[in-house]
């Protein structure tokens, strides 16, 4: 069978991340206060500390204080206003320092320290911006190769609406321990969701190796259970390299999944949870009878992988997860009760369902995260609406950070009322 190229769908924001990273680094440089706002603030100011030193006279001079000024304005504003304030302040002082009695030295050592000051805080500004626009350019680059590990949903072939909900346990990162991709192949969608040994940016080295090779296998391979065997080797290969390395062995716990465009889903489970599949109003886990052992650990069993199908009917919504969502505690330690709240949720669409989801995750444990969460909401796309005819249209991925819940909307009337019924 000659393979097709692999087209690229709906992806919201791809492209979105640099600029914004780029956004950021721009507004490192801009101050946290207006102009008008600074000049006002700071006649004001200048009026009442004058007015305030004539009031004590000798006793207590109060305008050599203003020299702080420009050290608190290193801290909000930019660099040019801070120049500014500098400036004022030393014109305020040395007129003040003109006019009152005093010898030469007091003179010129209240100036000099006058001068002092403003020059500091100017310093101060400037090294504040250069490291804080060191900080945007680096987040910026970890941003850019962190979207090439998992690439933003929603995802829209001729086969299925990919929706998700990705919420790794460091709040600054965007990638962590769980693993998702949505690859269109001449044979059909294949998805897999999966969960990487441990948490965090220390699993990001195997859950890598493991998309890497769904991508390749994904589109080569025509067998759900060839595309298994990939990733298997793929993840083994990398626990020999990471043992060279002195890094720590991991396995992958992965569910994979094709569309082909019928009815039923073929599903090959390796130590991953099930699926849970919302239609009619009600929600049920679907049972799957072939669970193999995790990515890494084929080697520990003599079973051979296998695939097995069940149906998906047409809107109805398959909902897979890892286990940071049935894992997720209460205070009281209790596990989330994943399938009694998701039975209440069994006519939501499924970007209703995963808003749904986030919120009582984050109610439920109290926002304490335990470990990466992610999830996948799977719709069949209608058949008589090629995705080619509309993948220009998809036109919306609404992003929650912290957790990124991800929605699409389908342009063509036909797509757009499947979307919303969904």
């Amino acid at each position: 069978m000659a393979q097709k190229p692999q087209k690229q769908r709906g992806v919201g924001g791809r492209n979105g991340a640099a600029p914004a990273a780029d956004a950021g680094i721009a507004a490192v440089s801009q101050g946290r206060i207006g102009n008008w706002a600074l000049v006002g603030g700071l006649a004001l100011l200048t009026v009442l500390v004058v007015l305030l030193d004539a009031t004590t006279g000798n006793d207590l001079r109060v305008v050599p204080l203003l020299v702080v000024v420009p050290a608190l304005a290193s801290v909000y504003c930019s660099l040019r206003q801070t120049i500014w304030v500098a400036v004022w302040i030393t014109a305020v002082v040395v007129g003040f320092r003109a006019g009152a009695d005093g010898t030469f030295w007091d003179f010129v050592f209240g100036i000099g320290f006058a001068v002092l000051a403003c020059a500091l805080g100017v310093a101060a500004c400037a090294a504040r911006i250069r490291h804080a626009t060191e900080m945007a350019r680096l987040r910026s680059a970890a941003v850019t190769l962190q979207r090439q590990i998992l690439r933003p949903l929603p995802v829209v072939t001729d086969h299925v609406f990919a929706y998700g909900l990705y919420e790794p346990i460091e709040e600054d990162r965007f990638v962590g321990g769980d693993i998702y991709e949505v690859v269109e192949s001449p044979y059909g969608t294949r998805v897999i969701i999966g969960d990487v040994q441990g948490k965090g940016l220390a699993a990001i080295g195997a859950g890598f190796a493991a998309i890497a090779a769904f991508r390749e296998a994904a589109i080569r391979e025509r067998t759900l259970t060839g595309v298994a065997q990939a990733l298997e080797d793929a993840v083994v290969r990398h626990n020999e390299f990471s043992a060279q390395t002195g890094e720590a062995e991991r396995f992958v716990t992965a569910l994979v999944l094709g569309f082909d465009g019928g009815g039923r889903v073929e599903a090959v489970n390796c130590g991953h949870l099930p699926p849970r599949l919302l239609h009619d109003g009600r929600a049920s886990a679907v049972t799957l009878h072939r669970t193999s052992v995790p990515l890494g650990l084929a080697g520990l069993s003599q079973e051979a992988r296998t695939a097995e199908s069940f149906d998906l009917p047409p809107e109805a919504t398959l909902l897979v997860v890892t286990d940071g969502v049935t894992e997720a505690r209460d205070t009281a330690g209790a596990f989330y009760p994943l399938d009694d709240r998701v039975a209440a949720w069994a006519g939501h669409g499924p970007r209703e369902l995963l808003d749904a989801l986030h919120a009582d995750l984050e109610d439920f444990s109290g926002g304490v995260r335990r470990d990466d969460v992610a999830a996948l909401a799977l719709l069949r796309a209608p058949a008589a609406v090629p995705a080619d005819a509309v993948a220009g249209d998809v036109n919306r991925a609404d992003a929650v950070r912290g957790g990124s819940v991800i929605g699409v909307a389908a342009g063509g009337n036909d797509r757009q009322a499947a979307a919303t019924a969904a």
